[in-house]
């Protein structure tokens, strides 16, 4: 059930304690949302495998795997967005898990109009996050729909960010993307550290066959941005 212009959405709530997740179903159906619920992490991991959700609202304290963990494990399967919900509150476990692979981050205790916004947030980004037409840049295809990527026809194995990443920049060919820009659209945060960029890059520029001082398709602007653009031909 997708309907992100009302932003009524599937809604998983991973929440071990009985009453929180019964206010957090209550609130998010009084919405119009479609809410199911997990009380632990198996449970979690099986709803979305068997029945993928729009968006899953997380709490870290889980009793059979940590949350952090769960986040982990459902970014090896699933692309669905991620809102954790908990008590802790020290900064760099929040970069830890934005960088991780969730989507935001909310701090209990939170009113229900908080938490209705940041889902909508996440919903609308969702919507918008990117083409779905394949792209090609050079040798370079990359499929959006099927999350798959080749260079002259060779398949590229890359890792969920790294997909994100290179076909966020393949979909603005030529054109210098900003570093601020980059981690709001892939990483989903507004602040973070440039060195998780470069070290994507980095990653990703070994498997396109090229090196920062020797660059084909990705090139850095210093102090600005980066640049993904079709080799010059032979």
């Amino acid at each position: 059930m997708v309907a992100y212009g009302a932003f009524m959405a599937s809604v998983l709530v991973v929440e071990d304690d009985a009453n929180v997740r019964t206010a957090l179903i209550r609130e998010l159906s009084a919405r119009a949302h479609a809410v199911r619920s997990a009380g632990n992490a198996m449970d979690c991991l099986r709803e979305i495998t068997q029945t993928p959700p729009d968006v899953v609202i997380l709490d870290l304290g889980l009793p059979d795997l940590d949350g952090a963990e769960v986040l982990k494990m459902l970014r090896g399967v699933s692309d669905v967005p991620v809102i954790i919900a908990t008590a802790r509150d020290d900064e760099p476990e929040i970069v830890r898990l934005l960088n991780a692979g969730a989507d935001d981050y909310l701090i209990k205790p939170f009113s229900a109009e908080h938490l209705s916004a940041r889902l909508s947030a996440v919903l609308r980004r969702s919507a918008r996050s990117g083409p779905t037409a394949d792209l090609r840049v050079g040798g370079l295809h990359i499929d959006v729909d099927r999350r798959e990527a080749t260079l002259d026809g060779a398949p590229l194995e890359l890792t969920r960010r790294e997909f994100d990443l290179l076909s966020y920049l393949a979909a603005r060919p030529g054109r210098v993307v900003a570093r601020r820009e980059l981690l709001a659209e892939v990483w989903r945060q507004a602040y973070g550290d440039d060195q998780t960029i470069d070290v994507h890059l980095s990653w990703l520029r070994r498997k396109l066959g090229e090196t920062a001082a020797d660059p084909r398709y990705l090139h850095t602007v210093r102090g600005v941005g980066v640049r993904l653009a079709e080799p010059p031909r032979p």
